[in-house]
């Protein structure tokens, strides 16, 4: 049986191709720090601190916090730590290590004196069996209780972002672990749900109830289940890819990290796919213009054979045929027009086959067997071109 966890099973859920490579393929590359992941380590690095401190019964003071923010902060801030997001919006370091103080600092006037619950742990890691027999990974920031049975489950986040109910009841990952504490903790009455939302100086708090934790539990067996009998890996392009450590290795994006690497204008250039996709899209510029000219030119000879009264228009070693012709317009909504053609018994002598739906069908299995077996299922290419986002630059030469 393989151990799972809220980070694993969210890595299948947004891009297949993304856990096949490392998790299956266990591809190592390397993980760059970025400044809004370092700065929410070292706050969590500070609350643990002030926590150890409360439970040995030592001096706490906000000064003597923030100072041991300042001394890691310093001890492992390095050059190399990606800002890139940061300085997009005019923010260097020194603002996030300021944002990470205030948020320590509203934090210790809002919770003072620390009484809250009693603390059973702090960067909690444990692992539990699944219904199905696999293990799940349980990592807590803060876990405690209070003298009535309740048990408090603790996250602190740092996220610009705030976390609403809707999304709270929503979370998988906490309530996964109130499981955990319920097997853990018999007494346990209640399980609360704790968002520290720091960069609001707020909490989002949520519970569940059993039957909710048993349908979790079964959704977890079953998404589980779906990774462990997947034969292909699809790889789903989405705003993430921006931020994935795989792109020199996934198909969608590989090229353009060779082509960063190019140190000159005239290497990128000649680069043989460069050249293919500049020459491919400038045919479809061109077909394009063509197309709308073609239909510009078409309704000028219509107008000239109206003006005329002529159906034949003669160039210089060709002519044009302009015939005038019936056509219907289908209403908006067919579905009258189809129930009555039904009942006059002449649907079949006109209907014919949604081609473009039958084959999603086809391709998605919702299409029955002893059809799929009269088609034949080939592969096929298809090639579009479309603007790229801004890159990084190349040195001229």
């Amino acid at each position: 049986m393989a151990m799972y966890s809220h980070s694993r099973v969210s890595t299948y859920e947004n891009c297949p191709y993304q856990y096949k490579l490392r998790y299956i393929d266990k591809i190592r590359v390397e993980i760059p720090t970025t400044i809004e992941a370092f700065m929410g380590s070292m706050v969590h690095q500070a609350l643990e601190d002030l926590y150890k401190k409360k439970k040995f019964k030592k001096r706490i003071a906000k000064s003597s916090l923030i100072k041991f923010y300042r001394d890691v902060w310093d001890k492992n801030y390095s050059d190399d730590i990606l800002i890139v997001k940061a300085e997009k919006e005019g923010l260097k370091a020194d603002n996030y290590r300021k944002m990470g103080e205030r948020f320590l600092s509203d934090y210790f006037d809002r919770m003072k004196p620390f009484e809250e619950m009693t603390i059973l742990g702090l960067e909690t890691q444990d692992r539990m069996t699944l219904p199905d027999g696999n293990q799940w990974h349980v990592r807590i920031d803060k876990l405690g209780c209070d003298d009535k049975g309740n048990y408090y489950v603790c996250d602190y986040k740092t996220n610009a972002r705030m976390k609403d109910q809707e999304e709270a009841d929503a979370d998988r990952q906490l309530a996964m672990y109130s499981i955990w504490v319920q097997d853990k903790f018999k007494d346990a009455k209640s399980v609360k749900l704790i968002w520290h939302m720091l960069a609001f100086n707020r909490d989002a708090v949520s519970e569940r109830t059993d039957e909710q934790l048993e349908k979790l539990q079964k959704e977890i067996c079953n998404k589980i289940k779906e990774i462990e009998s997947a034969t292909e890996f699809p790889r789903n392009q989405t705003a993430l890819c921006d931020y994935c450590v795989y792109k020199e290795q996934c198909p969608s994006f590989s090229h353009g990290a060779e082509l960063d690497k190019k140190p000159t204008i005239k290497e990128f250039k000649d680069d043989e796919g460069v050249k293919l996709v500049d020459e491919f899209s400038e045919i479809k510029k061109l077909l394009y213009d063509l197309k709308k000219r073609e239909e510009r030119l078409r309704g000028s000879l219509v107008e000239f054979a109206k003006q005329k009264k002529i159906d034949t228009i003669y160039g210089s070693n060709m002519k044009a045929s302009v015939k005038e012709f019936d056509k219907i317009v289908m209403p908006e909504d067919k579905e009258e027009l189809i129930a009555l053609m039904k009942k006059k018994g002449i649907w079949d002598d006109f209907a014919a086959i949604n081609f473009m739906k039958f084959q999603s069908g086809v391709v998605k299995g919702n299409v029955e067997d002893d059809v799929v077996r009269l088609v034949e299922i080939v592969k096929a290419w298809r090639v579009s071109v479309s603007k790229k986002k801004a890159g990084g630059e190349v040195e001229g030469e």
